[in-house]
């Protein structure tokens, strides 16, 4: 019994996601380009800096694909706010795509698209009232979800994937998490207990969301071990978790003894953090592989890549 006083909730009271007021909703996502001119618009920009880098990265991405290696992209929540998840999906069915990764905030956005179509509260004026975070079907159904997957050995991402294939969600279409565990693409979610609102809901629970999590820790590095001679990875927005659980895959990797090297690695956002300069694109490659900063916003950069991918 610990010996200091725990805070309790008591009868919190929730609203339903269908009728709170969301700052994102479906009909505002990107659709992916139409456009068979982009190969005239790569070769026209300046030949060095981020323009050379994005040639790198639209080469590397397009090396790996026909050499069956990784392409893994890593995400924060943000990037599903914006919209771009038609953008991913489309790029999944180009064999783009081989694993995704993200944070508890990409999970939730996620989620919450593929129920109601929307997703994203205004937070300062929903914590003025005392009532962030306490929507009732996303703590409720996603900690159920976890608590069903993860006791039959499955991981967040896979867990969340499964009922969602289940219970068949109108918007389903545009959800990642979604679309790639029909597509057997494996979407990891990584978490820190106490960052995500589904974590104030009465039926989270810290040992199923470890566990989860911890079990998608041990298929994300299975699949960070494979990035060996040509593989990329790419992260998207995520300034902290993400790059600090990629780096941890790295060193598990090289210290299980396996090579891990001549690899590509990516950070686009729209700051250049510390933790994604270090971990993403830095000591990973330092001996051996590429690593490439491309500064912008998600909504233009990311769409503007699937498009190069695609088309140029």
């Amino acid at each position: 019994m610990s010996k200091f006083k725990k805070f309790e909730s008591g009868e919190t009271g929730t609203c339903s996601l269908f009728s709170r007021p969301s700052l994102v909703n479906i009909e505002d996502f990107a659709r992916f380009p139409k456009n068979e001119t982009l190969s005239g618009f790569l070769d026209s920009l300046p030949g060095f800096l981020a323009a050379d880098d994005l040639r790198a990265l639209v080469s590397a991405i397009r090396e790996a694909r026909s050499g069956n290696k990784p392409v893994i992209w890593g995400f924060g929540g943000h990037v599903v706010k914006v919209g771009l998840a038609p953008v991913l999906i489309e790029l999944m069915d180009q064999g783009f795509v081989t694993g995704l990764a993200t944070n508890g905030s990409g999970m939730i956005h996620d989620f919450e698209i593929a129920l109601a179509g929307k997703t994203s509260e205004d937070v300062a004026a929903a914590l003025e009232q005392g009532s962030f975070g306490l929507t009732e079907e996303t703590g409720s159904l996603m900690n159920q979800a976890f608590r069903e997957g993860v006791a039959e050995g499955l991981g967040l991402g896979e867990s969340l994937g499964r009922f969602l294939d289940q219970n068949n969600p109108e918007y389903g279409h545009a959800s990642l998490v979604l679309q790639a565990y029909r597509r057997d693409i494996p979407i990891t979610s990584h978490v820190a207990l106490g960052t995500d609102v589904i974590h104030m809901h009465p039926s989270a629970e810290g040992e199923v969301l470890g566990r989860g999590s911890m079990i998608d820790f041990k298929v994300f590095t299975q699949q960070v071990s494979l990035l060996h001679g040509g593989g990329v990875y790419l992260n998207l927005g995520s300034a902290v978790l993400l790059p600090e659980v990629f780096l941890k895959a790295v060193s598990l990797v090289r210290g299980s003894g396996r090579d891990l090297s001549d690899f590509t690695t990516a950070n686009l956002d729209f700051i250049q953090h510390y933790r994604p300069r270090q971990n993403v694109i830095g000591r990973p490659v330092s001996s051996g592989g590429k690593g490439i900063a491309l500064t912008g916003h998600h909504e233009i950069m990311v769409p503007l890549l699937a498009a190069l991918l695609v088309y140029s």
